[in-house]
């Protein structure tokens, strides 16, 4: 399937020395998509180093730190087109303690390119990888067999290490899974496809980047916008427009028209769409990735976390929620913890209510734990002080995705993915939570002071 002319969002991941960043520069470099002055300030570096060519792993290596040391810390995007297609690329650092940059640099992607060492074979971080993609329900998974050359080309290291990659991937459930050789010191099935791998007939990275399928999956699904702002112009007034009230935030899923029936969440409250305006300029309709503020038929009382749903789809609203966590944070999570669910632009308060497991990578079965640590990858239940509109993240992306935010400080703890929602018995009305685990407790403790 060809997509000309669309974007496609690549995020790439791999082991420490793998030679990921020096993909990605040979990438950049045999596409002509380099520019003059980032290739010579790219061989300045090279030569002070003492080497005799332009080290391609320099293009992404972008923290003047990083580039000392010889490695990737953070994530460095970049950004490139072919005749065929344009990309934003992510380079994710190869580190086990930043997985969670990983984690980040993949949460939009609609693929992701992995490295594999031919050497190596599939290591513990090539299934934690696999496993942050599949639980974030990449689309598209490319498995690269680098350094091909280091084992001479080996059909028989290539089809070992590609059987054990297929064997993790469908155990993962990963959806659309490629595997390929590839030498990105020498360039062979990165740019053009190589003769020095006979035994693989398949495209070269980059040809197979410009045909995979752009996501439309979030388009095709029904409207989901998070309320960030309502829009009260002071002019208004002055010109007479003392009814003017825009609703803005940006489109995560579907697309709205002139005339749609939507509901507003939580409340429930039903209304029709009277006008939608993109920036300054107003439209008959929009879709999924677009900013806009639309205006309502009713006067509802509408605030920044309110979601506006389509009204013949909507998600549940829910007081608890089993979830897998991708955890991000130094601080261990343990059960009882309280944190704060950032659900689109909506935040409220949670408490930890039993930490299920942790994902074990060498079986990826789930094992019993008491705690999450740094790159853990687990399964928890949270039970939510004010009702959220989320759905199981492998229905919605766009209503399945959450964070765990530190109440204190405001640090990023985790990225949460809804694995079982507990639905409310009636949508708009939720249910008084009873117990000793009732956040309703924990908010009047923190009003008190206790």
């Amino acid at each position: 399937m060809t997509t000309t002319g669309s974007l496609l969002r690549l995020a790439t991941a791999g082991s420490v020395d793998d030679g990921k960043s020096t993909l990605v520069g040979r990438l950049l470099f045999d596409s002509k998509t380099v520019l003059r002055d980032q290739l010579a300030a790219v061989e300045r570096v090279s030569l002070e180093r003492g080497l005799t060519g332009a080290d391609l792993a320099l293009l992404t290596d972008g923290l003047r730190a990083e580039r000392e040391q010889g490695i990737t810390i953070d994530v460095a995007y970049r950004y490139f087109a072919t005749p065929q297609r344009s990309f934003i690329l992510a380079d994710c650092p190869g580190h086990v303690q930043y997985t969670r940059n990983t984690v980040t640099g993949a949460s939009t992607a609609d693929a992701v390119v992995l490295l594999v060492d031919a050497r190596h074979g599939v290591v513990e971080q090539t299934r934690r990888h696999l496993a942050v993609a599949a639980l974030l329900k990449v689309p598209h998974v490319v498995v690269a067999v680098n350094k091909i050359d280091l084992v001479d080309f080996s059909a028989e290291v290539y089809a070992r290490t590609a059987e054990q990659i297929e064997r993790v991937a469908a155990a993962l459930e990963v959806a659309d899974a490629h595997v390929l050789p590839t030498s990105a010191l020498a360039g062979d099935n990165v740019v053009e496809r190589s003769g020095r791998t006979p035994f693989y007939n398949g495209p070269a990275l980059l040809e197979l980047l410009e045909s995979l399928p752009a996501d439309s999956t979030q388009a095709d699904r029904a409207l989901r916008l998070p309320v960030q702002l309502v829009i009260r112009p002071q002019s208004a007034a002055a010109e007479g427009l003392t009814d003017y009230r825009g609703y803005a935030g940006r489109i995560s899923a579907g697309a709205v028209e002139l005339g749609d029936d939507v509901v507003v969440l939580p409340s429930g409250r039903r209304t029709t769409v009277t006008g939608i305006n993109l920036g300054a300029r107003p439209v008959l309709a929009a879709r999924a990735g677009q900013s806009v503020s639309l205006e309502l038929a009713d006067d509802i009382d509408i605030a920044r976390g309110d979601l506006i749903a389509a009204g013949h789809d909507l998600p549940p609203l829910v007081r608890e929620i089993e979830a897998h966590v991708a955890w991000l944070s130094e601080r261990p999570l343990h059960a009882r913890d309280r944190v704060l669910v950032k659900h689109g632009a909506r935040t409220v308060r949670a408490l930890v209510a039993s930490i299920e497991g942790v994902l074990e990578l060498d079986d990826l079965a789930i094992s019993p734990a008491d705690e999450l640590a740094l790159n853990d990858i687990g399964r928890l239940r949270l039970r939510l002080a004010e009702p959220l509109p989320a759905a199981d993240y492998a229905t919605s992306r766009a209503d399945g995705a959450f964070l765990l935010i530190d109440p204190q400080d405001g640090w990023t703890l985790g990225a949460g993915m809804v694995r079982d929602p507990k639905a409310l018995e009636t949508p708009g009305t939720p249910a008084p939570l009873k117990g000793p685990e009732d956040p309703e407790q924990y908010n009047a403790g923190v009003r008190t002071g206790i």
